[in-house]
């Protein structure tokens, strides 16, 4: 039997699992894949209090470290189910695990909606990617494009704009469907140059860096050079299996505030996958702490 399981062993997982242990409660952490979350994507991580320069492996790394020293246990698996016992839960695994404990803090995170192109993702880091804020600096006075043409990658592309030679908007709609008033802002800039009815069909590199990306519109395709492409066409969280845990809002998010509570006693939700207007590092670092203690305090009062 476990105090506090969390399911996600990304920064908001990890950070959750950190402060469990620090205020005297077993943790143990379920991930399904590679510790880290979407941050091991970032080559440079430059936006982490304390830390001038970092990779994101490197930050992921230091975090598994430093619960594994608070005594945190972890185990690789993939958590399907989630059983509201009362004073007690069972978190199934679809390897065939079922772990006990008194509250469950789930961060399951979210992943960026693909292109769903051959090499896409061994490009992603290394020319591909999903963060200006995270991302940008590394593309200054270069050229880069921005797939998607909603409020997410107008928002992107101005932040990018700043620092790039050239910004190139490639929408596969026939029209942009952000708010206009980011669009006016945007497009005033004459640095920026948008393609509207476009299909990215393909992605152009040299040797294992991205150079480039082939368009496809009105049946003909066309080379557009560039130095880096920002995806931003949307997030997935996978949150379905515990909906009926924690309501979820009509885009699948955890609907709760930065309490991180939920509508069952004892589970609680921290980081991306949660209904939120920001989603950094540092965000889901905080949440890890919110929910850790709001556990901890259920737990003291069972």
């Amino acid at each position: 039997m476990y105090d506090i399981i969390v399911v996600g062993g990304g920064p908001a997982g990890m950070t959750a699992a950190l402060y469990a242990q620090r205020n005297g409660k077993s943790a143990l952490v379920i991930e399904k894949a590679g510790f880290g979350g979407q941050i091991t994507h970032s080559p440079k991580v430059e936006n982490f209090p304390g830390s001038l320069s970092i990779s994101g492996n490197e930050l992921a790394d230091k975090l598994f470290s430093q619960i594994l020293e608070q005594g945190a246990e972890f185990e690789i698996e993939t958590v399907c189910a989630i059983e509201d016992n009362g004073a007690t839960k069972t978190v199934k695994t679809e390897e065939g695990g079922a772990y006990e404990c008194k509250a469950v803090i789930i961060a399951t995170g979210v992943k960026h909606r693909m292109l769903g192109l051959e090499g896409e993702q061994e490009l992603v880091g290394e020319g591909i990617s999903f963060c200006a804020v995270c991302d940008g600096d590394f593309y200054k006075g270069k050229t880069v494009c921005v797939a998607g043409g909603g409020n997410s990658a107008l928002q992107e592309a101005i932040l990018l704009s700043d620092k790039c030679s050239r910004v190139i908007m490639l929408q596969d709609l026939p029209e942009f469907t952000g708010e206009e008033k980011l669009q006016q802002v945007l497009f005033a800039r004459d640095n920026v140059v948008k393609y509207t009815g476009v299909k990215i069909t393909g992605l152009i590199t040299k040797g294992e860096e991205l150079a480039g990306v082939e368009i496809e519109q009105d049946g003909k395709k066309e080379a557009v050079k560039c130095d880096g492409l920002f995806v931003a066409i949307g997030l997935i969280p996978e949150n379905e299996p515990f909906r009926e845990l924690a309501d979820l809002n009509s885009f699948g998010y955890f609907d709760s505030d930065e309490q991180c509570v939920t509508k069952t006693p004892g589970i609680f939700v921290a980081g991306d996958c949660r209904s939120k207007a920001i989603r950094q590092v540092t965000t889901a670092a905080a949440d890890g702490t919110i929910a850790a203690l709001a556990a901890c305090r259920y737990i003291n009062e069972l």
